[in-house]
């Protein structure tokens, strides 16, 4: 499909535009530690990024380099990423928990000439990743053995004149290759240019018209990732919008009423977790009581909403699983009206979303400004087209031709159905389906959805191919496994899951209800690989080392099974 967009859209003439026109306006604040804050003006942050792509010129490498990145968000991320696509190479995201297996694998298949190492949790780990005779830069916040063993981010800007003019890209461009989480085996490298980013948040931008140029924004789930890379690193370049970063989990609170956010996208799972909080604090039957009385409703509201930081909030977004329709009507309450939100790796995550202020639980709404959706009549799969669309999939040309049709719309692998209004549903995955002893197939997906709102459970598979019913194996959170360790703490989840269980079951169809649910006592990681770094269950991983314990576990006739 050929692309609309105009040169002064892609991401380099953006820069240039707000260095230009609002240098002295903070772009970015970055925690730097025990409450303290650093800013940095869109002088400062193209300051930095023009003395490290001139060093980075400085170092021979062919046009069109990869150059990786490995670290949790940062300010100094987004520099390096603007430094690499104004040296003329190619960034190349690793999601910053990776194990050292695939960081290795990853840096090999990408050609990567330079590594950006960051702020990160688990360096030690990682390190060993590296290949040998790698070049690699420390970044500010990076861990002390990274700042010892490699040249800093600072001692470079500090010696290197910035690079002069504006050097711009075509937007044909290759600008970068993210690598997916890889459920299904091996990480694929998902290149896409610098104008099918543009041309996503363009289209994305009119839905979302509360982002602009007063927008603020907390960025905390990995910039690896499409969400974010799109929504707050390109979106900060599209509108001249003010960044926060989130410093830690344990401040994440602190840094979400500090940012004060307009827009605030997360998963389902994180606002599950706000509602949890709230509920702890208040029994959800004193507050529907309270949202009843016309006098207290907005202050109840308010306290509620500062509380959480989310005060200023003007758009509220979830995705990456279905939002329960009981969430959306909870959160509808405090007079935040959740938009759901659909997209992938390989759309650059623009594809659908629901309408501002129209919430249809259930479904993630209509098409984006110029997106073509369509479902193959043979199988139901959500088939896709747009100028979002990426190049195709790094070294990997039957890959890449796989990925699409003959006509050139891209498979999602995802299983929908619309509605009346033409909403979307999405209903499983194509290749997730299984099959019981009856000959009923079952689709996974919804039903883990309702699986994974039990307040003690992270993270869940549900499972059983040629089984007489299906069974569901859960991760405790860490608040969970740790109140498992008392036999008070067992018996009191134990009993919760087992009303869950009741509840689920009886909203499904004969088929589809579980036989039980096996409590997992060892954490799902990404270590012994059986989740990706953003926290998709790798089911091919599941079946392999639990699948002889499902006959055993359904034997043992309880709704609840701990493997211990």
């Amino acid at each position: 499909m050929a692309s609309t967009i105009s040169a002064d859209a892609l991401a380099l003439q953006r820069m240039y535009h707000w260095e230009k026109t609002i240098p002295d306006r903070v772009a970015l604040t970055q925690p730097q530690g025990g409450g303290a804050v650093r800013d940095y003006t869109w002088r400062q942050l193209m300051d930095e990024a023009r003395r490290m792509a001139a060093h980075l010129q400085s170092q021979g490498f062919e046009k069109g380099a990869r150059i990786a990145l490995l670290s949790k968000n940062t300010a100094h991320w987004m520099m390096a990423d603007f430094a690499i696509w104004m040296a003329g190479y190619v960034s190349v995201p690793l999601y910053p928990t990776l194990a050292q297996g695939t960081i290795r694998q990853i840096l090999q298949h990408s050609g990567a000439r330079l590594l950006f190492v960051g702020k990160l949790d688990g360096w030690a780990g990682m390190k060993p990743g590296v290949p040998a005779g790698l070049p690699c830069i420390s970044l500010p916040l990076a861990p002390d053995d990274a700042v010892k063993s490699y040249t800093s981010w600072d001692s470079i800007v500090a010696k290197t004149e910035p690079l002069k003019g504006n050097p711009v890209r075509d937007g044909g461009d290759l600008s970068t290759i993210m690598y997916t989480s890889g459920t299904t085996g091996a990480p694929k490298g998902v290149m896409h240019s610098f104008e099918t980013f543009a041309w996503g948040v363009q289209s994305g931008l009119k839905r979302v018209t509360a982002i602009d140029q007063n927008a603020r924004m907390l960025s905390y789930l990995p910039l690896s990732h499409v969400a974010e890379r799109a929504l707050v690193e390109h979106g900060m370049l599209a509108t001249g919008m003010h960044v926060f970063f989130a410093e830690s989990l344990d401040t994440f609170t602190s840094d979400l009423q500090r940012a004060r956010p307009t827009v605030f996208f997360s998963v389902p799972r994180l606002w599950v977790k706000f509602q949890q909080g709230i509920n702890h604090k208040m029994p959800p039957a004193k507050l529907d009581r309270l949202l009843k009385i016309p006098i207290l409703k907005g202050i109840v509201r308010k306290k509620i909403l500062t509380a959480l930081g989310l005060q200023d909030c003007v758009f509220a977004a979830g995705g990456a699983a279905p939002m329960p329709p009981e969430l959306l009507r909870w959160y509808n309450k405090l007079g935040l009206d959740l938009v759901e939100v659909y997209g992938m790796t390989e759309n650059c995550g623009v594809s659908h979303a629901t309408l501002p202020g129209k919430q249809r639980p259930g479904t993630v709404g209509l098409p984006y400004d110029g997106v073509q959706c369509r479902l193959d009549p043979a199988n139901s799969e959500i088939q896709m087209k747009a100028p979002c669309l990426m190049l195709g999939y790094y070294l990997e040309p039957e890959l890449t031709r796989q990925a699409f049709t003959e006509d050139g719309w891209l498979h999602t692998g995802d299983k929908g159905a619309l509605d009346a209004e033409g909403n979307l549903k999405i209903t499983g995955r194509v290749k997730d389906l299984f099959k019981t002893s009856k000959g009923k197939y079952v689709a996974p997906a919804p039903i883990e959805d309702r699986l994974v709102m039990n307040e003690h459970v992270e993270a869940c598979c549900v499972t059983g191919a040629n089984l007489g019913q299906p069974l569901g194996l859960v991760m405790l959170n860490p608040d969970a496994s740790k109140k498992s360790r008392s036999a008070e703490g067992k018996a009191e989840i134990d009993a919760s899951l087992t009303a869950h269980l009741k509840h689920v079951n009886e909203t499904l169809d004969p088929h589809e209800q579980l036989d039980c649910i096996v409590v997992m006592t060892e954490p799902w990681t990404v270590d012994n690989d059986l989740i990706t770094p953003t926290f998709k269950v790798k089911r091919n991983r599941i079946e392999e080392l639990f699948a002889n314990h499902y006959e055993r576990w359904t034997g043992m006739r309880k709704p609840v099974v701990w493997n211990a």
